[in-house]
């Protein structure tokens, strides 16, 4: 049961009385924080619990990509860019029926022994988000009536709708969990529900009093906890209808927490003259590779929850102005003044910086010259340039939004009426990676040799 941004704070500790049917399973297994990839996002972080590989390896760096060397080749990170062998595939392949309901980065869907229901990344209903196609059908039924696919916007400020629309697609899709749950074969099942991050993204405001903009009292206040409350709930009824002996996993990808700002890394690059625009806008756009004087500019970035840097290299780009021989000096040069950057009120910003190669197994497709991580995910980084435009920001670049991700997503482990562990309770030291070769364990099959997650015992 993947809950996408469930934050293991809230679950463990602020709200565990509020959980009953969570409390009790962690009561009876045991629980810990999930150490997520790096970075912590949906993509490519479903995917490496499922492949049991690190971005690197996958190739996937997040939901946009660079598809070469050219300034703007980028591209939407779905099912058909993940070459690596992933846990449904496994089962498959052993004659074990997988049912995949809403698991990120399962669009288009693939075939295999099962039912597959495509998550988010599905533009609509039109297209084939099922496999096999013929159970769209079925699904809505099952549903209730319409089966939602993902809310339609979520950086809104129109919170009753974003509200209501979180309710209803949250509902349907545990309706078509239990019905799939109860009447279909199955061997493994996996649903994933986008409603906490969806919820949190719009809503962390209202309920963490350390947000500068929460105003105690307010109507929303407890919007998020009485959802988590439902999806308790939700989650108990699961519990019931599943099998005595069923190894029940609730896992999150990564977690949330408040987000203090934004920080301007392309108006930063500009102001450091790692950056050259033909001219600067009057008013704050959003950087396009037609606006860089790549003559002048040795490294741009990226916005999201995290930045990415891209360095001009001269022999690798098209108009690349760092000598090869000067890359990593450069690159070292920019690592240190990003870690030692100030926030709006001159104190550390606690910012972390990474090279690819330094944090993955493997280097594959493009990836980003440096990740980083500003005030370590607590300001997001914001893309943005002009006259007006500001280094540090309180205004979210892409609409209304409250939270950043979190490193750490939750895991919660135990078996239905059954002895899964003599030693109950909270653990350390649990990863991303160690998801799949748990179950392929559990379900007597020899986790492969490359997987780089270990069995959780």
């Amino acid at each position: 049961m993947g809950l996408d941004c469930a934050e293991p704070g809230l679950v463990f500790d602020q709200w565990r009385t509020d959980l009953p049917n969570l409390s009790a399973m962690m009561d009876q297994g045991l629980y810990g924080p999930l150490r997520s990839t790096i970075p912590p996002i949906t993509v490519p972080a479903w995917a490496s619990m499922l492949t049991s590989k690190d971005p690197g390896q996958l190739g996937l760096y997040g939901f946009r990509n660079r598809k070469d060397y050219s300034y703007d080749a980028l591209y939407l990170a779905n099912s058909s860019h993940i070459k690596e062998t992933t846990l449904y595939q496994l089962l498959s392949r052993n004659r074990l029926t997988a049912i995949l309901l809403g698991v990120p980065q399962s669009y288009p869907p693939r075939p295999l022994k099962g039912i597959m229901v495509s998550s988010f990344l599905a533009p609509n209903k039109e297209v084939q988000f099922t496999y096999p196609d013929e159970f769209k059908t079925e699904l809505d039924e099952a549903a209730g009536g319409d089966y939602m696919i993902d809310v339609d916007e979520f950086r809104t400020e129109d919170k009753d709708r974003l509200l209501a629309q979180i309710r209803k697609m949250t509902d349907a899709r545990f309706k078509a969990a239990e019905y799939l749950l109860f009447r279909k074969d199955w061997d493994f099942f996996m649903m994933v529900e986008m409603g906490v991050d969806r919820i949190q993204h719009g809503f962390w405001r209202y309920h963490d009093q350390m947000h500068r903009l929460y105003e105690p009292g307010n109507r929303y206040e407890f919007v998020i906890r009485d959802y988590y409350r439902e999806l308790d709930a939700k989650i108990g009824r699961l519990v019931e209808l599943a099998p005595a002996g069923t190894m029940l996993l609730v896992v999150s990808d990564h977690g949330a927490r408040t987000m203090v700002g934004g920080f301007s890394i392309n108006q930063w690059l500009i102001r450091e003259g790692y950056l050259t625009l033909k001219e600067t806008p009057k008013t704050a756009v959003r950087l396009t590779p037609n606006m860089v004087d790549w003559s002048g500019t040795r490294v741009w970035g990226e916005g999201g929850y995290y930045g990415r840097l891209f360095f001009n290299v001269a022999g690798r780009e098209p108009q690349g102005q760092i000598r090869p021989e000067d890359y990593e000096k450069l690159r070292s040069e920019i690592k240190d003044q990003l870690e030692n950057q100030v926030d709006h009120l001159n104190k550390p910003m606690g910012t972390r910086v990474f090279k690819p190669e330094e944090i993955y197994r493997a280097v594959r497709n493009v990836p980003p010259d440096l990740i980083v991580y500003f005030g370590n995910l607590a300001w997001r980084s914001v893309g943005l340039v002009g006259q007006d435009q500001p280094l540090y920001t309180f205004e979210n670049d892409i609409g209304p939004d409250d939270a950043n991700h979190a490193q750490d997503g939750l895991l919660i482990m135990t078996v239905k009426e059954g002895d899964l562990n003599r030693s109950p309770g909270q653990r350390r030291g649990l990863n991303i990676y160690d998801v799949a070769p748990t179950v392929l364990d559990y379900l007597g099959l020899d986790p492969r040799s490359d997987m780089i997650g270990r069995v959780i015992r």
